[in-house]
Parts: C-alpha cells; structure tokens; sequence
C-alpha cells in the first residue's frame, strides 16, 4: 500500500486538489485575514474547515476516502501552513509600507523598528 492510498486518495489529486487548488485558497485566504487585521490564530479554524472542504472535494470528484482521519490532518496541517505564512508574509508587507518611518524589513518574514537593534 503507497502512502497515498494510507492517505485516502492518488498523488494526482493530492497534488492538484490540495495542493493547487486548496493551497491556492488557503494562501488567499492568509492574505484576507491578515489584510483585514484579524489576529493570527484564526488561521488554525479556517485551515481546519479548509480540510474539510478538501477531503469532501477528493470524495466527492475522484471517489476518496471521506472520513480518513490520516488524510484529513495531513491536508489540513498542509493548508495551515500555507496559510500562515500568507498571513505572515502579507503582515511583513503591510507592516512596512503602511509605517515606513516606524519599521523596516528583517529577513522575509519579520521586520524591525528603524534605529533599533
């Protein structure tokens, strides 16, 4: 048995189910909620509902397993992670063109008071 048939599906949907077209969203939808300012631990319920909209996708057009409890937290860890750093990406951006005389860019993911250390 190949890991994705542990995992209630193909590599072929995997790939394009969930991590193009549901990746896609969940990186949209970390840009939304970090856009609007709503703090970051929302990203955790919008990725576990974004699982379940997944798995229903996978079963629903390609015959997958529905209730794959495995499958369900690999696709769901996967689509919080990318929308965390979305989120974060998208808060590093705004942060630093929103107050340019406060902050500067820190790598890719942080930023820093101007003048400080």
């Amino acid at each position: 048995m190949s890991l994705f048939e542990t995992l209630g599906t193909s590599w072929g949907v995997f790939l394009g189910i969930t991590l193009i077209f549901m990746g896609g969203c969940a990186i949209l939808a970390g840009q939304a909620l970090a856009t609007t300012w709503r703090p970051l631990w929302q990203v955790l319920p919008y990725g576990l509902l974004m699982g379940l909209g997944d798995r229903f996708l996978v079963f629903a057009l390609f015959e997958g397993e529905l209730l794959n409890p495995l499958g369900y937290g690999v696709d769901a860890t996967i689509l919080i992670g990318a929308l965390a750093l979305s989120y974060r990406l998208t808060r590093v951006r705004q942060m630093v063109n929103q107050y340019p005389w406060l902050y500067q860019r820190d790598g890719m993911l942080g930023w820093r008071e101007i003048g400080g250390e």
